[in-house]
């Protein structure tokens, strides 16, 4: 297996939205930029939704334009949930979509107000229109691809249903499986992946979005890297927190998720000193509630990332 993963900044966009208090634009494009400094290159920058539903993106495409021209290296996606965030998106010069959708009927109609059906039939929609665009990236995330605040543990049937009528309408998404809730045990995790990659193929991009409610995110991490999965998303500080999961705290953290797989020679290409040093920032948000375990650094991890260590 290759010894080499890609982690997925989400703190933008699912960290941000899960904090009240209106972060300043300014602000949130130094966080952008803070953490494209540390090393990610793809940055899930907010979300394309009605601001009356969720004021915190109201600045999504000024963060988006401005992160951009800041560090035109990194890749900036934005979620949309239905066709209009695609198509603002797209006027706004966005290269890549996230387009969510949750297995379980209840979480989706919570979610994203309507049915399963209805957010499939709007992808197939939403694939015609970005047809023929270049270089134009489209990712899907799955929520409650393991359980459901509402349902229960979600059948594995109904997950591959719903991946195989995305994959119908278009082949080359990036599939990202999100345990929502943050309740999905390792050995689920691991064996996930292996039936998707077997059902659908080893070489397609294949994706792992984990919550640490119950302290099972890195865990969950180890065993869907096992299962074959090179993609990762996390947040900074381990914010994060689906709304419309009661009870579901933040994102696995970036810089515990960066400080796994260094211990594990496995190369994330990411600054760890730097990760630590904007997740200590992220206290200072009015209304955050920052976790994530790697607080500070060993002076042998200093020295490593460059830094000067006090012992």
């Amino acid at each position: 297996m290759s010894a080499e993963v890609t982690i997925v900044e989400v703190g933008p966009r699912d960290g941000f939205q899960a904090i009240a208090p209106i972060i300043p634009t300014e602000r949130k494009i130094e966080f952008a930029c803070k953490l494209a400094d540390s090393g990610l290159r793809r940055i899930e920058i907010g979300s394309a939704v009605n601001p009356k539903l969720l004021p915190q993106m109201a600045d999504v495409f000024d963060v988006h334009t401005a992160v951009r021209n800041l560090r035109p290296h990194v890749a900036l996606s934005i979620l949309a949930p239905n066709r209009k965030g695609v198509e603002l998106a797209l006027a706004h010069g966005v290269e890549e979509i996230v387009y969510v959708l949750s297995v379980s009927e209840s979480h989706n109609r919570s979610n994203v107000h309507r049915s399963v059906a209805q957010s499939l039939a709007d992808f197939v929609d939403i694939t015609a229109l970005v047809q023929g665009i270049a270089d134009f990236r489209v990712r899907v995330d799955l929520a409650t691809a393991f359980h459901c605040p509402f349902e229960g543990v979600t059948s594995e049937r109904a997950v591959l249903t719903v991946v195989e009528r995305l994959l119908a309408a278009r082949d080359d998404i990036e599939i990202c499986a999100c345990d929502t809730t943050g309740r999905a045990s390792p050995w689920a995790v691991r064996e996930f992946f292996a039936r998707c990659r077997s059902a659908f193929g080893a070489d397609r991009p294949w994706a792992f979005h984990g919550h640490d409610t119950y302290g099972l995110g890195l865990a969950n991490v180890v065993q869907a890297f096992e299962a074959g999965v090179r993609v990762f998303d996390a947040s900074f500080a381990g914010l994060g927190g689906c709304p419309y999961a009661p009870g579901a705290t933040g994102n696995v953290a970036t810089e515990d998720v960066a400080f796994l797989f260094e211990n594990a020679s496995v190369s994330t290409g990411l600054d760890l000193a730097g990760l630590v040093a904007v997740a200590g920032q992220a206290a200072t948000i009015e209304g955050a509630q920052a976790g994530g375990r790697v607080k500070f650094l060993s002076p042998a991890q200093a020295c490593r990332s460059g830094i000067t260590a006090t012992v």
